[in-house]
């Protein structure tokens, strides 16, 4: 079974970000998969502002990183980058914390000019952070981003297929073994 970590940068759990993380922990958790969420808004703001990194709470999400086999990264864009609640964690991971891992980084934004923060924010961090691979990942305009009568998301189909493409790449990854 692929152990995999999706950590959400929003600073909100009601946003549309951190809804598709859930959304995707879901789905995964149906294929089988061993899944942590660290939805960072969560962690203790004295931790992450003051860069406990001893905290229990911050020591946990270490772990649950050190077991992934891939980490899905999700955050919106503002200004042009991920956001502040995820440059601090990221700042409190170990040197090396995606040495030997996938990364797949899934992004919203509010405008096609927030795209390239995959290309120019994320993967530079990913890559300094060890990172065995990082895929394109998945950009998603905020206005594509609809609900059905549920209240569930859903995506039109190209941002659909996109995310069904590294969702299958995920679950396809072998299990490390034991850690």
């Amino acid at each position: 079974m692929t152990t995999i970590a999706l950590i959400s940068g929003s600073p909100s759990k009601q946003s549309k970000t951190a809804e598709i993380a859930n959304r995707l922990q879901t789905e995964l958790l149906n294929r089988g998969h061993h899944v942590h969420l660290i939805h960072v808004c969560d962690l203790p703001a004295e931790d992450l502002l003051h860069a406990k990194y001893d905290s229990k709470a911050i020591a946990q999400t270490h772990e649950w990183i050190r077991e992934a086999d891939a980490v899905m990264v999700l955050s919106p864009v503002y200004k042009g980058s991920y956001t502040g609640i995820l440059k601090a964690f990221l700042d409190l991971l170990p040197e090396k914390a995606f040495l030997g891992k996938i990364i797949a980084p899934i992004v919203t934004g509010g405008t096609i000019a927030h795209l390239l923060s995959i290309e120019y924010a994320l993967k530079p961090i990913f890559s300094i952070m060890g990172a065995k691979e990082i895929l394109h990942g998945v950009f998603i305009l905020d206005n594509t981003i609809q609900r059905d009568e549920a209240g569930n998301l859903f995506f039109q189909s190209d941002i659909e297929g996109r995310i069904k493409e590294v969702m299958q790449f995920i679950s396809n990854i072998p299990a490390a073994s034991p850690h």
